[in-house]
């Protein structure tokens, strides 16, 4: 028995200087000590690589989703408990839809309809703009107890995302920021590290303040995802981009995952709505329902025996 917590401990030592990502990583959030200047953090790896692995996303829609879901994580941990954000870009490119939505609390989802889409040639670099075009960026803020929620939109500056979700800071909020969004990949187009840093500014702040925050950001020479690759810990590699201000770390302890309330039971309940002449049909040829939730990318199965339950609970309630 000792043999076997000795043997896992050192498995999940080694798994953790693989990934450079502890698996109750959260968001951090930081404040300058005068309350004028707000920035968080985020090693998001784990949660991006739950992404691809669920959807088996190419290399670009990898790209493309994880970027969004950093970004919402990073502006979700600047709202209120219970608050989401969801940010959804639309271009007239080839890939021109890309979805991310993140709570307060840590959850984050994201989705491409274009999961599988690949250029006719891998360029260095990667760049998102010839594959997602022109077109929008909305960004929808779900407050509780509120029937509708705020919604704002921008046309993309970029399509690189980061940029666009900076554009609409100050277009929408009047809110100057500095953005930096790494999702990098081995090359077989596997998530090897992901992350990100916003550091936003309030309005009314002096320029000399977002004149130090404009020059750390042109000096800094390695990206997120290189940081994270390095071994770099969230709330290190927010250091250079508030250098010269000082900033204390706020709690905000909610571990992130890659989640969505879509279950089972509803995929079975969406199931029920077909009716028993379809529900019999697919049993008669044996076949197998797959559904796929459209937000998260999750696939669900509901065997031949699970569509005769159904159909049987049709059938008892049609008596009642």
């Amino acid at each position: 028995m000792i043999l076997m917590i000795i043997s896992f401990f050192i498995y999940c030592n080694s798994l953790r200087k693989m990934i450079h990502c502890h698996p109750m990583e959260r968001v951090h959030r930081f404040v300058s000590n005068d309350f004028t200047v707000r920035a968080a953090a985020v090693n998001a790896t784990i949660a991006v690589r739950e992404m691809q692995k669920i959807q088996n996303t190419q290399p670009l829609p990898t790209l493309a989703v994880g970027r969004a879901m950093v970004g919402a994580l990073l502006m979700a941990s600047h709202l209120k408990e219970k608050q989401q954000v969801g940010i959804y870009v639309r271009g007239d490119g080839p890939m021109g839809r890309v979805y991310a939505e993140a709570s307060f609390e840590g959850h984050v989802r994201g989705y491409t309809p274009h999961t599988y889409f690949e250029p006719e040639q891998y360029q260095p670099g990667l760049k998102l703009k010839e594959y997602i075009g022109q077109g929008t960026l909305s960004v929808t803020r779900h407050m509780p107890f509120q029937k509708q929620p705020h919604h704002g939109m921008v046309e993309l500056i970029s399509s690189e995302i980061g940029e666009d979700i900076s554009h609409y800071l100050i277009q929408s909020h009047q809110i100057r920021s500095v953005i930096s969004l790494g999702v990098y990949l081995d090359t077989y187009g596997k998530v090897q590290s992901a992350g990100g840093v916003l550091v936003e500014v309030m309005p009314g702040v002096e320029e000399e303040v977002v004149q130090i925050l404009e020059k750390n950001a042109q000096a800094l020479k390695t990206s997120i995802s290189k940081e994270i690759l390095n071994g770099v810990a969230a709330t290190e590699f927010v250091k250079p981009f508030l250098q010269g201000i000082p900033f204390t770390e706020l709690d905000h302890n909610f571990p992130i995952s890659y989640s969505c309330p879509c279950t089972e039971e509803r995929v079975v309940q969406a199931l029920e709505s077909l009716g028993e002449e379809e529900l019999d049909d697919m049993i008669k040829n044996k076949e197998v329902a797959e559904v796929r939730c459209q937000v998260c990318g999750r696939p669900y199965e509901i065997g031949v025996e699970r569509l005769q339950e159904i159909k049987n609970k049709l059938y008892r309630q049609s008596l009642n």
